[in-house]
């Protein structure tokens, strides 16, 4: 150390009067001893400062909206790292993935990731799906949209007030990302950027939006007809193949949770069923003790449709 050898080789000298320290007294040596008298004994060493500790790695588990099975994500420390870290997970194109929701699949904005990411927080990516064009004419200054962006170039739709001249195109929905105005690209752009421009829409002048919807699991039209056998069988097989959902995935969802059971009709045993619902819903990946779970869950009467 620089410090240790500085004082060795330039001792300071003592003041009068100033008290010694034992260890100064003792490095005198005895009386007569010429060699000794005066000398100043070598600072000891410092010790050594303990290496830092290594930071804990903090590990996030995800899914894909539409359905996948969970990854483990690490080492992010912005928005653009981390859907860099979901894309390498999953074997899909950083530039697919529009937003992402905590704790919930569904296109839920108040579920929207923000600023900060809790230990506890599960991350669904949602993805591109199906491109849509809407013809747009605004009939009064505001269009009725709130919109927001997900800092990485993808503005969407976040809200839509009721009433509003786009809430009276139903195929506008909360969670569609503005691809294009009149096949003006704005991916890049910020979401203020985005609201400038659909307010300096002219009115009565017809323009249009490309939207790009988050990509969905299954038909949700198809689980609304779910009708055909009692529904105090279908009610609680629902709702027990809802509560294995939040055992095994940490989600609730009925939709899914009737899906699942509308896979299982008819069927005789527990490779069909599961056969029937890799057809449906593939991309979840269930595990095989959540499918013998849910067969058990569903009972004779549901799979077999008898009162």
């Amino acid at each position: 150390m620089q410090e240790s050898e500085k004082t060795t080789s330039n001792p300071e000298p003592m003041q009068n009067g100033e008290a010694m320290s034992p260890d100064a007294q003792d490095s005198r040596g005895p009386p007569g001893d010429e060699k000794n008298q005066g000398a100043v004994p070598s600072a000891p060493p410092l010790p050594q400062e303990p290496s830092p500790c290594p930071r804990p790695k903090l590990v996030f588990h995800a899914q894909l909206a539409h359905g996948s099975p969970t990854g483990r994500i690490h080492g992010f420390t912005n928005v653009r790292e981390l859907y860099a870290k979901i894309a390498e997970v999953f074997d899909v194109s950083a530039s697919e993935i529009l937003f992402c929701t905590l704790n919930s699949h569904k296109v839920d904005m108040q579920k929207l990731l923000g600023g900060q990411i809790g230990l506890e927080d599960f991350i669904f990516a949602h993805v591109r799906g199906e491109t849509k064009e809407v013809e747009v004419i605004k009939t009064e200054d505001a269009l009725g949209l709130t919109i927001t962006d997900n800092g990485a170039g993808y503005a969407f739709i976040k809200r839509i007030k009721e009433g509003s001249t786009i809430d009276r195109i139903k195929t506008v929905c909360v969670g569609d990302h503005i691809e294009a105005i009149n096949d003006q690209s704005i991916v890049g752009c910020r979401h203020y950027e985005v609201a400038k421009m659909l307010k300096e829409q002219p009115r009565g002048t017809p323009f249009t939006l490309r939207l790009v919807e988050p990509k969905k699991a299954f038909d949700r039209q198809k689980y609304c007809k779910l009708r055909n056998y009692p529904s105090e069988f279908e009610d609680k097989a629902i709702k027990k193949v809802d509560d294995l959902l939040e055992s095994y995935m940490g989600i609730r969802d009925l939709e899914l949770a009737t899906t699942i059971v509308e896979a299982g009709r008819n069927k005789k045993n527990p490779d069909d069923f599961a056969e029937a619902l890799d057809s449906v819903l593939g991309d979840f990946g269930f595990p095989d003790v959540f499918l013998f779970d849910v067969w058990g869950a569903m009972g004779g009467d549901v799979k077999n449709r008898r009162i």
